[in-house]
């Protein structure tokens, strides 16, 4: 493994750089992966996986390969509030009080429900199982690579250093599942008349199978908002988003030096400056001057270098030494997931729960974009509105999320897992009682 400088600095971005162009290229010409929605990002990471440092060495990745996660959640954390539109109550209470509280409430329970069956099931049958270990599953399945990263960021300052590995193979078997078990559940319920506008695979978009996108289908982006003879749009954006990450990484080092027994995760701290950021961009009305485009772009290229990097990362070793409970964990969570998606989701949803229910089993086991490739499936023209109402939906979903991947490791680490628990499917409860009350639950179709 290569000594860490700044050379393996710029060498570990060239071999991940050259991995996820493979992967673009295999995505494009492999027709199984094709079907299976791999994005490119992990097939480089399964590339670096099997050929880097931890598989059979022949890539010089440095020593600080599994480093790049926690700085780049930073800077993908950092650009939300950049990217966040104002919550439309209103149309959250109405239109779309079905899909909020059934998507909050699969998220919660999953967190809380993980850490339970962890609590219960696993950790007193396996001796020196962290009591986090629970957790993995929620970041994994629900949060996917971004969350993991944070999460096993989380728990590796704090002395559990496995955590890491363990968390990216959750989010890796949770995206590979959700598209492996989802086109399942779309044939089967194909078969059984439960879709409605279902296209089959040869008929999707070819840049939704291939991932490339023909110079008529694209779609031209808001970029220069300021001139190049004075900075380039792009590294007058990049050195926007670089200075929150940044100031996250700062507050948390001062805040390990004010409060040594609890460390606050840099990029929970990079979405508060960030929060501050928006809030002087919009008080000087300079925020015309930040493309979300771009900002949107940096986050998803931080998020493809991520995923890359994380699986790369993961210590084979140490997923085998956590075989057992990892699979029993890994069990629960599909069976959960499936149980939202085959029964809840005829609770909330009246008109299409099909194709709303197989769109949440993609997040809640991948990712939005996997539950985006499933729905395009038996969705096509997007006549269920899924996307639109899930759109909505997750803004107040967000900081709720935030809250969880920031507090939930806290609170393990402070022997609080029991009050996690309660506060999880407390609040799940609550939001129960909330559908009942607007009739988000059952209702007629229109």
């Amino acid at each position: 493994m290569m000594e860490f400088s700044p050379w393996a600095l710029f060498t570990d971005i060239g071999l991940i750089s050259l991995l996820l162009i493979a992967g673009t290229i295999i995505r494009a010409k492999v027709g199984f992966i094709q079907r299976m929605f791999l994005p490119a990002s992990i097939i480089a990471g399964i590339l670096a996986l099997i050929f880097g440092p931890n598989g059979f060495g022949l890539l010089p990745f440095s020593d600080q390969m599994g480093t790049y996660p926690a700085i780049l959640i930073a800077i993908i954390f950092g650009t939300l509030p950049l990217l966040s539109p104002r919550i439309d109550w209103n149309a959250i209470k109405t239109r779309v009080g079905s899909m909020w509280s059934y998507s909050q409430i699969a998220m919660l329970l999953m967190w809380g429900g993980g850490l339970l069956f962890a609590i219960l099931l696993l950790n007193p049958f396996w001796d020196g199982l962290h009591a986090g270990f629970g957790l993995l599953l929620a970041a994994g399945f629900v949060g996917g690579h971004g969350t993991a990263a944070a999460i096993g960021a989380t728990f590796a300052q704090n002395g559990w250093e496995e955590a890491t590995s363990l968390a990216m193979t959750s989010a890796t078997v949770g995206i590979i599942s959700a598209i492996l078990i989802g086109i399942i559940f779309i044939k089967r319920g194909s078969s059984k008349g439960h879709t409605s506008f279902l296209a089959s695979f040869d008929d999707l978009p070819d840049e939704l199978r291939t991932g490339l996108i023909p110079p008529e289908s694209r779609v031209n982006s808001q970029t220069d908002t300021v001139s190049s003879i004075s900075i380039d749009p792009y590294i007058f954006h990049m050195a926007i988003v670089s200075i929150i990450a940044m100031g996250g990484y700062y507050l948390s080092q001062w805040g390990a030096l004010l409060i040594p027994n609890v460390v606050i995760p840099a990029f929970s701290l990079a979405f508060l400056v960030g929060l501050v950021v928006k809030k002087i961009l919009n008080a000087t009305k300079t925020e015309k001057y930040v493309s979300t485009d771009v900002v949107n772009r940096i986050s998803g290229s931080a998020t493809d270098v991520l995923v890359a990097f994380g699986i790369g990362s993961i210590s084979i070793s140490v997923v085998l030494d956590y075989a057992v409970p990892l699979i029993l964990l890994f069990a629960f969570g599909l069976v959960y997931a499936y149980v939202f998606f085959a029964i809840f989701s005829k609770k909330f949803f009246a008109q299409h729960w099909f194709e709303k229910g197989i769109f949440t089993w993609g997040w809640t086991t991948g990712t939005v974009a996997m539950g985006m490739a499933l729905l395009r499936i038996v969705d096509p023209n997007s006549e269920s509105k899924t996307l639109d109402d899930y759109g909505l939906a997750y803004i107040p979903i967000a900081p709720v999320e935030i809250l969880l991947i920031t507090f939930a490791p806290i609170l393990v680490l402070n022997s609080q897992g029991w009050l996690f628990v309660v506060l999880t499917f407390g609040f799940s409860f609550v939001i129960y009682l909330l559908a009942l009350k607007y009739k988000w639950l059952n209702r007629k179709k229109a």
